[in-house]
């Protein structure tokens, strides 16, 4: 077997099923949140296609389609709980703050193998950490509610396929170690507030809002 160029992360000894029901989720529900998505990223797309391709074989894992990754930042809350006004009034307070922003300038691989998925993980990660840092002062300016989801803890992540099924790591690691293929480098221009779903074991969107970062 050859050698592959960019060995894969292993960070946990067992895999766990995804797509168990969060707080606050049912059928049908719609999230309010912030993401940085990858139309048009055809150097990222190849790089997940080749992940997915070696994991193709395997039960268990529900690879992410091109159209769909994502990294997700920070939660607004539920569409049916969030007024469109106080939407409006975080957009308008965060125009300003992420147009200063630089373009993201972000490389991605080797794999790596959570409990939950096998992702890619961007660096530096510090941009991506300050652009949601910018994102939570902007709702914490725009509205008088509590900002969801703590501060600390952020773990920015793009995931190529998420595990529908608890299970050993073995399997993926014996098939990651079949890739070669090389990390590549993106530059993100923006920011999206999106209407997010959760059905049928995958994540589907509406773009509400594209905010775009300092380009000069």
């Amino acid at each position: 077997m050859a050698e592959p160029a960019h060995r894969a992360e292993l960070q946990t000894d067992r895999l766990r099923d995804h797509w168990w029901l969060r707080p606050g989720w049912r059928p049908g529900h719609r999230l309010y949140t912030w993401h940085l998505t990858f139309e048009g990223q055809d150097a990222l797309h190849r790089l997940v296609a080749g992940y997915q391709a070696a994991l193709a074989h395997l039960p268990g894992l529900d690879p992410v389609p091109p159209r769909w990754l994502h990294l997700t930042l920070q939660d607004v809350g539920f569409t049916h709980q969030v007024p469109e006004e106080q939407v409006e009034a975080v957009l308008a307070a965060a125009r300003p703050l992420l147009g200063r922003l630089p373009v993201l300038e972000l490389a991605f691989g080797p794999a790596v193998i959570r409990a939950e998925a096998v992702e890619l993980h961007p660096r530096p990660a510090a941009g991506v950490t300050l652009l949601r840092a910018t994102i939570r002062a902007a709702m914490a300016s725009a509205w008088d509610e509590v900002i969801p989801e703590r501060a600390g803890g952020f773990e920015p992540h793009v995931a190529v396929a998420y595990c529908n099924r608890d299970g050993p790591t073995g399997p993926v690691v014996q098939a990651l170690e079949t890739v070669e293929v090389a990390p590549v480098t993106v530059r993100v221009p923006e920011a999206c507030l999106i209407a997010l779903r959760r059905d049928a074991r995958s994540y589907r969107w509406r773009t509400v809002a594209t905010v775009p970062f300092d380009t000069h």
